[in-house]
């Protein structure tokens, strides 16, 4: 059994989704975010704050796995400073508790949930409620963000050369997998 803890970083909200998987199967555990409040005032108060969150959340679940989302290149270089540190925080959280760490791109995470790269967060989150079939989305698309990199993760990991299953070819991952293949 896998749990996986997804994280979209961010230095306003971090949003984050934990999911079980067993074999084929996954099933929503949790999903949220990490807001910062006015106690939170400066950078470095916020990054404490994501440090020790993703790190209870980390013991809380009893996670085995972590994915974050990978900075998007933006065109404001101290936006994209603030947003590595939150990531970097994010990911020692994960570290101090000898998890594997996996990094995603925000395209890659879309393609993976939708099939499509440009889809919206709306979109994205539509389709999480689909495969993980939960009744009301969260209040923040922060969260289905983390939700996402969590279900990409999953995804990903199940592929060939994936960190769950070892193939030696395409015969052996179509042995291992009969029902990935559609018959004509």
């Amino acid at each position: 059994m896998r749990i996986i803890l997804g994280i979209d970083p961010g230095t306003q909200v971090t949003g984050y989704g934990i999911i079980q998987g067993q074999g084929k199967k996954m099933s929503l555990l949790a999903a949220g975010v990490i807001k910062m409040g006015r106690s939170e005032q400066t950078h470095p108060d916020k990054l404490k704050r994501i440090f020790q969150r993703v790190s209870n959340l980390v013991q809380e679940y009893e996670v085995t796995e972590m994915a974050l989302e990978a900075p998007f290149y933006g065109k404001n270089p101290q936006s994209m400073l603030k947003l590595g540190r939150a990531q970097g925080v994010a990911m020692a959280a994960g570290l101090i508790h000898d998890l594997p760490i996996y990094e995603y791109a925000p395209r890659k995470v879309k393609v993976a949930v939708t099939g499509n790269g440009a889809a919206s967060k709306e979109q994205v989150a539509q389709m999480l409620q689909h495969l993980l079939t939960f009744e009301e989305q969260p209040r923040y698309l922060d969260a289905t963000d983390g939700l996402a990199v969590a279900v990409c993760h999953f995804f990903q990991s199940r592929l060939p050369g994936g960190s769950s299953k070892k193939v030696s070819d395409w015969g052996d991952f179509l042995r291992q997998n009969p029902d990935r293949v559609q018959k004509r």
